[in-house]
């Protein structure tokens, strides 16, 4: 079962970083605007309230007052009286609608309340402003008094209170994103390390500090690098105690052929006493490179260094030469790398007959040094496996066209040894290239 299928819908992230602070901020700010919007009920419903009071009050003191005034100051007076949300108006008014719902009916009641039962009274609602609404009344003398009311808005909130929040909101991200990337840091951090896991080099540990989850899913992964570096330590010593303990009998045995009469069968037995202890020697270099050398490294001149690898093979009778121009000095290990470019270089001559050399500096500094050959090549699906110890493409047990498997696998070794890297690749054309990057 597959157990990393995306979950169902586009909008949901793939990174837990992205879905943690998505989870986080959609909560804190579900729950932030919560509390702000029962925060500006309660306000809306207490600025309402107050409204509603003093239109109550103000319009009880305004008929009040016009009521005792003589008929001929009324006019003087109603300014005076008159407020931001209504107005008195001496006269019988517009006629309207007794239909009120709503807001409307409220203000209605606190008109009625402000009033009394001392005046008949009749509130009506002005057509075509659904928020207009007119109070008709009838003072003591008999005169008619119109009381015009237009609600104005509730505002709960000061001005400058959305600002405030939106710099809240903005807070509650910066914090939001500080709090995953400080969770999510030693996962990445974890992750770094695994991927950076080689248990032949002696590394710096993992950092073991912040919270206890964090210090113990770090102590948990050094250990184990420990004790893969000490399991794989243990197999190649076992390997190489082996490869060691069998040139004993080998020599012995070939000691008896050689003083054997002549015959078919001591040459065959010499020739398969001569592929034994080859593939014993391969075996404890194998060995050697897996568990590393006391080589120091040292700086070579690149092209000596090469000429003296083709100059060994030419005089052989091998086609090795170095193409382009050589130039410039490293600093490595010689011994690992001249082991490196002979198996690369036996293995161009073996199957194709010839090698060339080549040497490149990359623009950031590294070294590529790589043999070339018109040989039959790797298949694609197979360039990966051929570096595997052990691992042959000519599937005979001829040693002579076969080898032990083990040239490529040693190379390796002694790429990481040397803190480089080793690459196959095929060339267009036809033929193989191994190169080796120097860091």
């Amino acid at each position: 079962m597959n157990a990393s299928v995306p979950c169902s819908g586009k909008w949901w992230p793939s990174t837990l970083r992205d879905r943690l602070f998505l989870i986080l901020f959609a909560g804190l700010a579900i729950a932030y605007g919560l509390s702000f919007s029962i925060l500006f009920i309660e306000r809306y419903m207490s600025a309402k309230a107050v409204m509603l009071g003093t239109l109550e009050n103000d319009l009880a003191t305004s008929i009040a007052i016009l009521d005792r005034l003589p008929a001929n100051e009324r006019a003087d007076w109603l300014n005076r009286l008159s407020r931001g949300n209504y107005r008195l108006v001496l006269g019988p008014g517009l006629a309207g609608v007794p239909d009120m719902s709503g807001r409307a009916a409220e203000i209605a009641g606190k008109i009625e309340e402000a009033v009394g039962h001392r005046f008949p009274l009749r509130v009506e609602s002005i057509p075509g402003d659904s928020r207009r609404l007119q109070g008709h009344l009838t003072l003591s003398d008999g005169s008619p008094l119109t009381i015009d009311v237009t609600p104005t808005g509730v505002m709960p909130i000061a001005e400058w209170l959305p600002y405030v929040f939106a710099v809240q909101m903005a807070l509650l991200v910066i914090c939001t994103w500080f709090a995953v990337r400080q969770a999510i840091r030693p996962l990445g951090d974890l992750a770094a390390a695994a991927d950076a896991l080689d248990p032949n080099k002696k590394g710096p540990p993992l950092s073991e500090a912040g919270p206890s989850e964090v210090a113990h899913a770090a102590r948990a992964f050094n250990a184990m690098r420990d004790r893969i570096a000490h399991y794989l330590e243990e197999r190649v010593q076992i390997l190489a105690a082996i490869s060691h303990d069998l040139q004993t009998p080998i020599t012995r045995m070939r000691l008896r052929a050689d003083m054997a009469d002549d015959s078919p069968e001591r040459d065959k037995l010499v020739h398969d006493l001569g592929e034994i202890e080859r593939l014993v020697q391969d075996g404890i270099a194998y060995a050697r490179s897996a568990h590393g050398n006391g080589e120091k490294v040292s700086r070579i001149d690149l092209a000596s260094f090469i000429d003296s690898i083709a100059y060994d093979y030419q005089d052989t009778g091998k086609l090795v030469t170095v193409v382009g121009l050589v130039r410039g000095t490293a600093s490595t290990k010689p011994h690992a790398l001249r082991r490196i470019l002979s198996n690369f270089i036996d293995n161009a001559v073996k199957f194709a007959g010839a090698a060339e050399v080549s040497v490149e500096r990359r623009r950031e500094g590294n070294i590529v040094i790589t043999v070339l050959d018109r040989g039959p090549g790797i298949p694609e699906d197979m360039l990966e496996a051929a570096m595997q110890p052990f691992f042959r493409l000519e599937q005979s047990r001829n040693r002579e066209t076969g080898g032990t498997g083990l040239g490529l696998a040693i190379a390796q070794q002694l790429a990481a040894a040397i803190g480089g890297s080793m690459r196959l690749y095929n060339r267009a054309g036809g033929g193989l290239a191994a190169e080796v990057t120097i860091r």
